[in-house]
């Protein structure tokens, strides 16, 4: 008892096709993209920023500057004398050691405290030049520079 499938000696069926079919991939994928595009919202060329209400703050003030010259032949007396013409305040001569310090109480008292720029001669003598920062530092002044150190460099 044999039972007859088919014809022996293979089939005329059409081979099975193993490729995918990608044209309805494609159309899924192009209505996403559709949907896609239509729901994003519509993009603003701004940047929504939540700005500080109020006044700005005062620019800086610029302190002002105040040269002191030293000359090379002035010698200071610690009972408040020096020869005149030694220490100059923005070109003018100081003619005695008080009225250098009334200077500088005068300058600690500002809201806005001067930069001291002290320029010695490479000739004046070291205690004029001491004698000046520590009565600046005294009076509470605390922008004091030296001026012109290149002077002071051997060559």
């Amino acid at each position: 008892m044999a039972m007859n499938v088919g014809p022996v000696g293979g089939t005329r069926d059409p081979e099975v096709m193993i490729d995918i079919n990608t044209t309805p991939l494609i159309d899924v994928m192009l209505v996403l993209l559709v949907m896609l595009i239509i729901t994003i919202p519509i993009q603003l060329h701004s940047v929504n920023l939540n700005m500080p209400v109020g006044n700005p703050p005062p620019p800086p003030v610029l302190p002002e500057v105040v040269k002191i010259d030293i000359a090379p032949t002035g010698t200071i007396d610690w009972d408040g004398k020096t020869e005149p013409g030694s220490i100059f305040w923005n070109g003018e001569a100081m003619p005695d050691r008080l009225t250098l310090l009334y200077r500088l109480q005068e300058a600690s008292k500002q809201s806005v405290q001067p930069e001291l720029h002290l320029r010695p001669d490479k000739a004046s003598k070291y205690d004029l030049t001491a004698g000046v920062m520590a009565s600046a530092q005294r009076f509470g002044l605390t922008k004091i520079g030296i001026v012109g150190s290149e002077q002071f460099v051997d060559e």
